[in-house]
């Protein structure tokens, strides 16, 4: 499983409205850590450029792998080639910041691009592939359909999945609302006043 981790500091700013600084750090360290533990027995590896980042991901366990100022899409394709040379026949790439990850083993399925989109159909939260199939990683605005036309142009089957927890991200402020989230959040968020001690 791979996962890139942006800098704790520099996360989830599109949250400023209702999150302090410190918030949504704490935010990010607390997704990533529930993601990691969706990993189960997989291998879990950390894509990132930040010295906290790749501190945190060795105390949980990952194994990091630094990729400086490639930009998200670099970074997990050169990580992605890493793994290939490690002798990884598949990867499942997983995105730090999902409240509710599920286990994620079942989604790696041979000879298939697995793709998990976010509840509004335009993220990638999870994707799911062999290492050397010749996937374009392309995230952003609209990756989903970005990479769900790429998987069909590498000549293996694709499978979407559409799980209503994977599909759950936190990237706007209006998701910390989302019935879903809310049941989950730590008791310290100040966004979800059922949780305040």
């Amino acid at each position: 499983m791979l996962i890139p981790i942006k800098a704790f500091h520099q996360a989830k700013q599109r949250l400023e409205a209702r999150l302090n600084t410190h918030e949504r750090q704490r935010l990010a360290r607390w997704t990533a850590e529930r993601v990691l533990a969706a990993a189960g027995e997989l291998p879990a590896y950390v894509v990132c450029d930040d010295d906290d980042v790749a501190a945190f991901a060795t105390g949980h366990g990952a194994t990091v792998l630094w990729e400086g100022h490639q930009g998200l899409n670099g970074a997990v394709a050169n990580a992605v080639a890493t793994l290939a040379q490690r002798g990884h026949e598949h990867v499942i790439v997983v995105h730090g910041d999902l409240p509710r990850p599920t286990p994620l083993a079942p989604l790696a399925r041979a000879a298939t691009v697995t793709l998990v989109p976010d509840l509004r159909l335009d993220g990638t939260n999870v994707l799911s592939f062999p290492t050397r199939s010749g996937l374009t990683i392309a995230y952003g605005a609209g990756s989903f359909r970005r990479h769900l036309l790429a998987a069909g142009q590498t000549g293996i089957a694709v499978w979407v999945v559409h799980d209503r927890f994977l599909a759950l991200d936190i990237d706007h402020p209006a998701d910390l609302d989302h019935p879903l989230v809310k049941d989950v959040l730590p008791a310290w968020l100040p966004t979800n006043p059922v949780n305040r001690p």
